[in-house]
């Protein structure tokens, strides 16, 4: 575990609140990416990192119904005064893929519906969906910490202003389960 060596974190990947919660439960452990507005390409910057939740644009209507009625809608350019970390996570795979027959048989694995895929396929279209699994591991106790403006933005990468230490950190999904999920997912690919 590479989380064994590093006693304190700062780096953190922004994600709607709703995938940090899924997550962060266990539910699953894939994101689908293609980068915020302000970037040129999606890469994988950190790992481990910090899951940082947003809120502004999580759309309901892109998620399978099962998390659509779990998301908290909020204004344009709002956010919250604090912010709750929950958890961190290693990013072990990176697979980018620009197949919709490859993205389809994906559909089991992540919270997203069919509409975000193709949306998230012809934005961009000369890149790469970028799959990430990641294994995940839950503080004993939330860190909430104040927002900063440097938070803000479409982006995907922040450095959170507190150094958060990695002790005790719990794993959402047992190794020997995690490797069996990403073998099922790579055979998909």
């Amino acid at each position: 575990m590479v989380l064994s060596n590093i006693k304190q974190l700062n780096q953190a990947l922004k994600e709607w609140a709703i995938a940090v919660d899924t997550l962060t439960a266990g539910n699953t452990i894939m994101l689908l990416r293609k980068g915020g507005i302000k970037e040129k390409s999606f890469q994988v910057k950190y790992s481990p990192i910090w899951l940082y939740p947003t809120y502004e644009h999580q759309k309901p209507h892109l998620l399978k119904p099962e998390y659509a009625k779990s998301v908290i809608s909020v204004k344009s350019g709002w956010h919250p005064s604090t912010v709750e970390i929950k958890s961190c996570a290693e990013i072990t795979d990176v697979l980018p893929i620009n197949n919709q027959n490859q993205i389809k048989a994906l559909l089991p694995y992540h919270i997203w519906n069919e509409q975000m895929i193709s949306d998230r396929l012809r934005w961009k279209p000369q890149q790469p969906v970028m799959v990430l699994l990641l294994r995940v591991y839950r503080l004993p106790r939330t860190q909430i910490i104040p927002y900063n403006d440097n938070y803000g933005g479409c982006k995907s990468w922040i450095e959170i202003a507190e150094t958060i230490p990695t002790e005790e950190l719990i794993p959402v999904i047992e190794k020997s389960n995690y490797i069996r999920k990403v073998q099922e997912i790579k055979q998909l690919m």
